[in-house]
């Protein structure tokens, strides 16, 4: 089993920047791709960006909503997945959630969530005009 514990959502100005972290505990070792999902009230979940590594090298995937904005990162030595988010705009305002699967996902997949097995709690972002 792996619990996955996000933190670092909050409220900031448009243009604003906040970073979310995601601490992974348990059987971490089996995960392989990380991910974070956003859902707004009365919308469908949606894939963000997603990260795996194979040996040295990390993959990412992002949605076209958020290219050149966010950053996904993982600090392996923490078990710790990060969203940086910059120049924040009124409709990424959700509730952040981060994922974990045993699968090696591809760019096709990173951003699905049927593909994922564990989820966080999630923490809630808003965005003020």
């Amino acid at each position: 089993q792996v619990q996955l514990v996000e933190s670092g959502g909050g409220s900031v100005q448009a243009g604003g920047s906040l970073r979310l972290s995601c601490a992974a505990s348990g059987v971490t070792s089996s995960t392989r791709t990380m991910g974070w999902f956003r859902q707004a009230p009365g919308e469908e979940r949606e894939g963000v960006a997603g990260f795996n590594n194979f040996g040295f090298t990390g993959f990412t995937s992002y949605a076209d909503s958020v290219k050149g904005r966010f950053t996904i990162s993982k600090d392996n030595a923490k078990n710790t997945l990060y969203l940086q988010m910059n120049n924040l705009k009124p409709e990424d305002p959700a509730m952040y959630y981060c994922a974990a699967t045993q699968s090696s996902l591809g760019d096709r997949n990173r951003l699905s969530g049927a593909y994922y097995q564990y989820w966080g709690q999630g923490t809630q972002v808003t965005v003020s005009s």
